[in-house]
């Protein structure tokens, strides 16, 4: 066999070799692209599955939030919840509806990439632009140790939600666009950003103490809806998070120690309900 020959075979070995190596390369690759995302457990629902009535206004799907942007994970603007908390949630909106009223849930089911945004977004000082509406007077620096912000979250369990109340009937909420000017969240309810629900004194993730909910300057009738809703609410299994007037999880816990990660999305729930 001539050199010649003898090289060409040698480089034909090698050719066949990186053919080899790119394609095992390339399965791989599309094998963790094509890693299915993790899906809901059999009891998680869509809430409006359970109760088609109950008013969603799902914040996080939006940029009106403190972020100001649209948080991983929320797909659809959609409320998910294990079942007995729907449930729930379903006999509650039964007896508001006979006094005029209805739920309106802003978040539900929060992925883990959701709170490690928030985590994100709270470490970055310079992020600001959401200040003036959802917490004027904290500094950003102090959101971890005044416990707003928090690396993970009871809502990843999937029995917590965060809702309000709405006068019915119910009028067209006004759409949020980026840019517009702010308003702080304790403003007075015609000054603040109008969102349909009765007046509570501050809007929804109202980064401040007048959101605790038993706050003593909350008083007359912004006190009376809080107290509506925390009644109902706890009347049928729910506990309220005294910081937040609009945060109840239901008790017991379906999943009281296992914090999810499947997206928000109805494709979640796909061959579960």
């Amino acid at each position: 066999m001539t050199r010649l020959s003898r090289a060409a075979r040698a480089l034909t070995a090698v050719a066949a070799l990186l053919a080899t190596t790119a394609s095992a390369s390339a399965s791989a690759s599309a094998s963790v692209q094509a890693k299915p995302e993790p899906k809901a457990p059999r009891d998680v629902v869509a809430l409006n599955s359970v109760d088609p009535t109950i008013i969603q206004e799902i914040r996080y799907f939006t940029p009106h939030n403190f972020v100001g942007e649209p948080i991983d994970g929320y797909r659809q603007p959609l409320c998910l919840l294990t079942r007995p908390a729907a449930e729930a949630l379903r006999a509650a909106q039964r007896k508001l509806l006979r006094q005029g009223r209805s739920l309106k849930v802003y978040d539900c089911y929060r992925p883990q990439r959701a709170v490690d945004h928030f985590v994100r977004w709270a470490k970055d000082l310079d992020d600001q632009r959401m200040k003036t509406e959802f917490y004027p007077n904290v500094d950003k620096t102090r959101l971890f140790a005044d416990g707003y912000i928090a690396e993970k979250s009871g809502h990843s369990r999937g029995s917590t939600v965060d809702l309000t109340l709405v006068e019915l009937p119910a009028k067209p909420a006004r759409p949020y666009h980026p840019g517009q000017p702010f308003t702080p969240c304790f403003a007075p309810e015609g000054e603040r950003f109008p969102d349909t629900s009765v007046d509570m004194g501050t809007g929804y993730d109202c980064f401040d103490t007048l959101s605790h909910t038993l706050d003593p300057r909350v008083q007359g009738e912004q006190r009376a809806n809080r107290l509506l809703l925390k009644n109902t609410l706890e009347d049928l299994g729910f506990v309220n998070l005294a910081e937040e007037w609009w945060h109840y999880t239901f008790k017991p816990e379906a999943h009281p120690a296992t914090y999810f990660d499947f997206p928000v999305s109805r494709r979640s729930l796909t061959g579960h309900n």
